[in-house]
């Protein structure tokens, strides 16, 4: 596999925010959240850091976007997404996080829905536990 790794630029902005919207339609308690606040604050967001973002290329094509950051004395994985279901399973998330795996000695954490079993069971296998339930939609999950 091939992968490639770019900064994102402003014009990645609004696949990742659509990226993002898609899952919370697909995974969050919709009852149990703002969205008129979310939305607008993810938004923020992503202008304010869309350089810290990642755009993963396999063969030159466009097959995801993470962001990987410091925060509170550990370093965070956000916003993974791997673009298309047919590219899902080959391997490129995997990839993404052995990556990151070897850019750092701190503690990973991330959050992820509850009903993203995919990707927890992705998680799980690459030794991340879960260490937190928030609310009835995610858990934050730490490697090391």
């Amino acid at each position: 596999m091939n992968l490639t790794y770019e900064i994102a630029t402003s014009a990645d902005i609004e696949p990742i925010y659509q990226s993002c919207i898609k899952l919370i339609w697909e995974y969050e308690d919709l009852g149990s959240v703002d969205l008129s606040k979310v939305l607008p604050w993810i938004r923020r967001k992503l202008e304010s850091s869309i350089g810290e973002y990642t755009r993963v290329l396999l063969d030159g094509v466009l097959v995801a976007y993470y962001h990987f950051a410091p925060s509170e004395g550990k370093m965070e994985l956000d916003d993974l997404y791997v673009l298309d279901q047919d590219k899902r399973s080959k391997g490129i998330g995997t990839a993404i996080l052995e990556k990151c795996f070897t850019e750092t000695d701190l503690p990973i954490f991330l959050y992820v829905f509850q009903g993203n079993t995919r990707a927890v069971a992705l998680y799980e296998r690459l030794g991340f536990r879960i260490t937190e339930t928030i609310g009835d939609s995610r858990y934050i999950m730490q490697r090391g």
